[in-house]
């Protein structure tokens, strides 16, 4: 182990006293000489003034926030996906902008290197003619698309944003260990990761020096804007969807940057150009930065079998029409083997060498590099040729070693001899080490480093500090959060005061106001069933939790009233025997999905507020209490959070578009839980009771007895429910709702016929307004329910197909 060179009755000293440094391991805290690093002195000294309880406080101040703002991550196992919490590592990497400055001069080299092998392998070609890369390996990786051969980016620019991952080796020397070129993930991970830190060191951060990275999301906003050749057309961010393992990422980017998030059949192309499908027609895009795998954005000329594409996105591209970031076929470059090919196409290209290297690769398609190879198999990792993935996601040579097993190969070497040209061989990296908070200790955990870059008017710009991947283990290069890794942010130290310009907690400036109607087909299908299920959801808690108070107040289940009450629950497929329901727990699972699908059009307290619905749910489901008397709170409990819900959403929500699709969900779903309730409450062989339950499933008892003083009758019941237009609960009332927006829409939304649906919601309402109170009967109400499905059906017909 190193010593560490710092005063030993220090509070610093004694803040690393576990700090123990493996030998021949590079640190970012400690030099070689074990001295603390001048850039950490201001925030160790800052931390080793608080107290483990004050410590602790600030952890719990930056994972609330990460928590409040529904950060999360997508952990995949061999039969689901669950969302875990958000890894943060409450110590970040800092590195001072003297060294930063060296990776980002490397880097800025290596992007324009790979724009150039781009560029070429879809163009002339020159680099397998003369020699410095090896056509077969080219022809042969997936990730190469014909289709796209001799297309030129309408941009001008085969890559236009990247991430390097990069980590210091032995000597100090910064490499390059992965290029992700395809769709690079996480710049918004980085920017959550700097909001929780920031307020983690609330009390430091302001003085730090550190420089800002709100700059870095403008530069790249001003560039996807700029390559429009229309100012009406759209920006837009092409998602593989919410099952995306970085979805939550992709939505808040969208919503940062005030961006249009698709899916593939929200697009469609037509005449060769891309367009959007959205509530109000077709509308055009312009530019589609990609956040899925090129393969599967075009079923039509790339992978047929793609439900995440569009037919014909291919063919646009072809014709300039649309500018997709980064260029279709981009993916090559992150195969593996073309690290051994790139120090000498530098040279070719530049005069140099690589500034800052990637690590030593040979690929065994080649005599003396395979010789070279099985030379010192023992010391290198072997890996495909063709890989993308990233180095520390998997444990390369376990894999090889399955691949054996598999093969019924005995040893590598005969692997190698047999299939060297699907092999590359390459050096073990050991990466740098970086503090890490671990059981309330310091300890040193192996670090890389994540470094965003997106091309502008002015050349390449550089997020200033990335995020940094922590490893879980003592002295263990596995860094997969996967595999429980954890992320830090990364500082980037100035001697001087830096520019505090911020974006993150105010709006980055916008074109004008949005065209009236942006809004995807799909998205406003999501908003209106969002509506319609955490509606539901509240129906059936009220009647559950009338049938349970019921029984709790000694009434029994088969008496008349709830008899009858649980038939009508069962006839809906709400089991009055669980504590939780299952069409209950469905209802609330809808909601959070539909939810999630529109992530990027929902607040973070709105979102907050209905994970928080869900995840009470589902405590309530692991420890479900069977008593009447529990359940009937919890439905309580379930009610008012979803209350809260709704009510964030009417007071915070923009009254457009998706405020009118989210309101009509809501009042066609009442209408139509409320009608069939009424069918049976209000039936003429209904029990002693049901008057009152019905004003209770309508949330209208105390409306009634103020108006009405007396006890509840048919015609009182039916006059309040049914047909006062002041009551928030009546049908009359949701019609006027429906009718309010249908209209609306119609004014904004000129390019669809909705003139059916209005008039078939206005005759409706009229219908009902003037049905005297003793007409509306059980069957009356029935054919009530039925029309408002047709409603609904015609709503979806008119702005969701």
């Amino acid at each position: 182990m190193s010593q560490i060179a710092i005063a030993p009755d220090s509070d610093i000293a004694r803040l690393l006293a576990h700090y123990q440094l493996e030998q021949g391991v590079p640190d970012e805290l400690l030099d070689p000489s074990g001295a603390l690093r001048p850039a950490w002195r201001g925030l160790l000294e800052h931390v080793a003034r608080q107290s483990p309880d004050q410590l602790e406080r600030m952890h719990r101040r930056g994972d609330a926030y990460l928590r409040d703002s529904g950060v999360f991550m997508r952990q995949y196992t061999d039969d689901k996906a669950d969302e875990r919490p958000w890894p943060l590592s409450h110590m970040p990497v800092l590195i001072h902008e003297s060294d930063w400055a060296s990776i980002v001069d490397g880097l800025t080299q290596r992007a324009d290197i790979l724009e150039h092998v781009a560029a070429d392998l879809y163009g002339e070609n020159t680099l397998v003619r003369d020699g410095f890369l090896p056509g077969g390996l080219i022809a042969q990786s997936p990730e190469w698309l014909r289709p796209l051969v001799g297309v030129k980016p309408a941009s001008g620019h085969f890559l236009n944003f990247l991430a390097f991952e990069i980590g210091r080796g032995p000597n100090g020397q910064w490499w390059v260990v992965n290029d992700r070129t395809q769709a690079p993930s996480g710049a918004g991970y980085a920017l959550e990761n700097r909001v929780a830190t920031s307020r983690i060191y609330s009390e430091f951060y302001p003085g730090a020096h550190v420089r800002r990275v709100a700059n870095f999301f403008t530069d790249f906003r001003t560039t996807l804007l700029n390559m429009r050749r229309s100012p009406d057309s759209h920006v837009a961010i092409l998602t593989p969807g919410p099952f995306s393992e970085t979805y939550f990422e992709q939505s808040y980017i969208a919503r940062y940057l005030g961006l249009l998030l698709v899916e593939g059949e929200d697009l469609a192309v037509t005449d060769g150009k891309v367009y959007v499908r959205t509530v109000s027609g077709l509308q055009p895009i312009e530019v589609l930065w990609r956040r899925l795998d090129a393969l599967y954005a075009d079923p039509l000329e790339l992978d047929e079998s793609s439900q995440l594409g569009t037919a014909g996105l291919v063919g646009a591209t072809r014709r300039g029409t649309v500018s997709v970031v980064n260029a279709l076929g981009t993916g090559i470059l992150e195969t593996r083997a073309l690290m051994a090919f790139l120090p000498r196409i530098a040279r070719h290209l530049t005069g140099g060498p690589l500034k800052i290297p990637n690590i030593a690769t040979w690929w065994c398609g080649q005599p003396r590099e395979k010789r070279h190879v099985l030379a010192n198999v023992d010391t290198m990792m072997i890996a495909p040729a063709l890989s993308t993935s990233m180095l520390f996601d998997a444990n390369e040579t376990t894999m090889m070693g399955e691949q054996l097993r598999a093969s019924g190969r005995q040893t590598m070497q005969q692997l190698l001899q047999e299939e060297g040209a699907h092999l590359v061989g390459q050096e073990a990296v050991t990466f740098s080490t970086s503090p890490a908070w671990i059981d309330g200790q310091l300890v040193p955990r192996a670090m890389s480093l994540r470094v965003f870059m997106v091309r502008t008017a002015n050349g390449w710009s550089v997020m200033p500090g990335g995020f940094a991947r922590i490893g879980a283990e003592p002295y263990s290069n596995v860094l997969s959060m996967q595999k429980g890794g954890s992320v830090a942010d990364v500082w980037i130290v100035s001697d001087t005061p830096v520019s505090t310009a911020s974006n993150i907690n105010s709006s980055i400036s916008a074109e004008p106001r949005a065209r009236q109607g942006a809004l995807p087909s799909q998205a406003a299908e999501n908003i209106y069933w969002l509506g319609r299920n955490v509606e539901r959801a509240e129906g059936i808690a009220r009647l559950n939790r009338s049938y349970h108070l019921r029984l709790a107040g000694g009434e029994a289940p088969t008496s008349p009233l709830l008899a009858r009450l649980s038939g009508y629950m069962k006839y809906i497929g709400v089991d009055p025997d669980m504590a939780i329901p299952k069409a209950l727990s469905a209802a609330i699972h809808a909601a959070a999905r539909t939810a999630g699908s529109v992530r990027d059009r929902v607040s973070p307290d709105g979102w907050a507020a209905i994970s928080d619905l869900r995840d009470s749910l589902q405590a309530m489901e692991r420890t479900s209490d069977p008593s009447s008397d529990e359940t009937a709170r919890q439905m309580g409990v379930l009610l008012r959070k979803s209350s809260a819900f709704t009510g964030l959403l009417q007071d915070n929500m923009y009254r457009f578009t998706e405020w009118r699709f989210l309101s009509l969900g809501r009042s066609i779903e009442r209408l139509m839980s409320l009608a069939s309730a009424l069918a049976s409450f209000l039936h003429p062989d209904a029990p002693a009771g049901s008057l009152d339950l019905a004003l209770e499933y309508a949330d209208s008892t105390i409306s009634h007895r103020r108006r009405y003083s007396f006890e509840a009758t048919r015609a009182s019941v039916i006059d309040l429910i049914a047909l006062d237009p002041l009551s928030p609960r009546s049908l009359v009332f949701h019609f006027g709702e429906l009718q309010t927006y249908c209209e609306a829409l119609s004014h904004s939304i000129t390019t669809r016929d909705v003139s059916n649906v209005l008039a078939e919601i206005t005759r409706l309402r009229a219908e009902l307004l003037t049905t005297h109170n003793e007409q509306i009967d059980s069957n009356r109400l029935l054919a009530l329910y039925d029309d408002v499905g047709a409603v609904s059906n015609m709503l979806t017909d008119a702005f969701m197909r």
